[in-house]
């Protein structure tokens, strides 16, 4: 297909099979990031890996996404577009095959980063070459399509990792993308059409090495922190210092250079600074519980891996609500308010799941993550169109970029924090409850336990014991969600502070 100089260098035809590729690369890989989440508890075992250690197959992901974006744009220009959309696709596919023959923790790990390095640029790739095929006055219609595709992947694959999982095992999940991958980039390789390379396009290595090392040590540090136990380890001492020294040279590098990384100027805009606060502190409420929910339910309640799947399916239906709801409300209402009020419902249903006990139905699972569902919806898309609403046209390009990066930190640091508190919670409660199983206990003399808890048994005491422990886990999956509320609210305040979204830009 020839180099297209505009939009019209395609048929309606030919720019349908151009968006139905992209998106599918696109889908394909942002599935990626909650297919495995089911699986997550059978990689633990199968790893021996603790909670907080197995959280870096996710984490380590999202961090791998973040880094990768902001040289998306050079690369895409130095080697041009559809080179560096296929070696990445080549790079994704090779990332899950090795995946598939992982034996250790490390080797998942070290994978997953692969994996969210190659998918960073698919993804905004996949955006530029669906808004570039079109005319202005059909990129609407792109958008919308693009976006649907990129949220029906991440939606359904949950369910496709739980039956996945349930007939095979975790490695089945990442080799079932391949055929996947490999049909997406021989479409690619016939289909989509080649963007010129502009040889004169700078990047700022310096400063990007420098947000890099300090993003990565910080990350280090908040997810190993509680395992080391923090400052009384020379690891995490060096690490803070080495996150600490990486952001200070790349704030210090972005206000003195000549031609920085990030341009300062864009936080003068109050909304985009706002909405990028509120997205970084917000972006966790997103997987938090996607990454704690199997664990719990398969170690506390003993649900398959197909089960738990089918659990998380409505929380995804009920973010499609939500988006496709504030879609068609966000130009109409001051999104400062839809913000508020949607971050409100989301702190209600984390509270209806900070109540959850070991007796838990499916009805008192589904009900909450509907209602979480068409929150996050509603609240992402208020985020968003607070963030874009005031600032100049020419500079949401960097601006997107930026507001990718922070989230996806966002995300990766909050995740780490919750697993951290969780094992906090966790082990506190199992002290506590510890303390009172001892034979001075009334409860413990009364005639209808005397038969059952006998603490001269050991039989008895291991029981006891395995009761102990699931109570403890259950009471920290609950106090986490309990964080998680107050979490919520205590983003409000930012919502106020932005400017009406129906102004417009200044």
């Amino acid at each position: 297909m020839a180099t297209p100089d505009a939009a019209e260098a395609h048929t309606s035809f030919e720019r349908a099979l151009i968006l139905t590729i992209v998106v599918f690369a696109g889908a394909v890989y942002a599935s990626t990031q909650t297919i495995i989440l089911v699986s997550l508890p059978q990689m633990q075992g199968d790893l021996s890996a603790s909670i907080d250690q197995i959280s870096w197959v996710v984490t380590g992901n999202i961090v791998a996404s973040a880094i990768g974006i902001p040289p998306t744009a050079w690369l895409s220009a130095r080697f041009g577009r559809k080179r560096l959309f296929l070696f990445c696709i080549g790079l994704f596919i090779a990332s899950c095959l090795l995946l598939s023959i992982s034996t250790t923790l490390e080797e998942v790990v070290l994978w997953r980063i692969m994996q969210g390095l190659s998918g960073a640029p698919l993804i905004a790739i996949t955006q530029a070459i669906a808004l570039d095929i079109y005319p202005r006055e059909r990129q609407g219609m792109a958008m919308a399509v693009w976006s649907v595709g990129l949220i029906v992947g991440p939606v359904a694959a949950p369910t496709v990792g739980g039956y996945l999982t349930e007939i095979g095992d975790w490695r089945l999940v990442f080799l079932a993308m391949v055929p996947l991958a490999v049909f997406s980039f021989f479409a690619s390789l016939a289909y989509v059409p080649e963007w010129p390379a502009e040889r004169g396009l700078r990047f700022d290595w310096f400063g990007f090495v420098a947000v890099t090392l300090g993003i990565g040590a910080a990350q280090f540090t908040i997810d190993q922190g509680q395992r080391l136990d923090w400052f009384e380890s020379t690891e995490i001492v060096l690490l803070t210092v080495v996150a600490g020294f990486g952001l200070y040279i790349f704030v210090a590098h972005i206000l003195t250079a000549r031609n920085p990384f990030l341009d300062p100027g864009i936080f003068k805009d109050r909304n985009f600074s706002v909405g990028l606060i509120t997205m970084f502190f917000y972006s966790p409420l997103i997987y938090i519980p996607m990454v704690l929910m199997p664990n719990m339910l398969e170690d506390l309640r003993d649900f398959p891996a197909l089960t738990i799947g089918l659990l998380l399916l409505p929380r995804g239906l009920g973010q499609i609500v939500g988006l496709s709801l504030a879609g068609r409300i966000v130009g109409k209402v001051d999104c400062r308010k839809l913000l508020v009020a949607s971050l409100i419902l989301q702190a209600f249903t984390t509270w209806a799941m900070s109540q959850w006990d070991l007796g838990i139905g499916i009805w008192d699972i589904v009900w909450p993550n509907v209602l979480q569902g068409i929150a996050m919806g509603f609240i992402f898309m208020s985020i968003i169109t607070i963030t874009y609403s005031t600032l100049a046209q020419e500079r949401r390009t960097e601006a997107a970029a930026l507001f990718s990066l922070v989230r996806n930190f966002g995300t990766s640091v909050g995740i780490s924090a919750a697993v951290t508190l969780f094992v906090r919670f966790a082990t506190e409660s199992r002290a506590t409850l510890t303390e009172n199983a001892e034979p001075f206990n009334k409860l413990f003399q009364l005639p209808e336990n005397l038969s059952f808890w006998d603490l001269q048994s050991l039989a008895s005491v291991a029981t006891l014991d395995s009761q102990i422990a699931r109570h403890a886990q259950m009471v920290g999956y609950a106090n986490d969600f309990f964080v998680m509320t107050v979490w919520a609210l205590a983003l409000i305040p930012l919502a106020l502070l932005a400017r009406n979204s129906l102004v417009g830009p200044r």
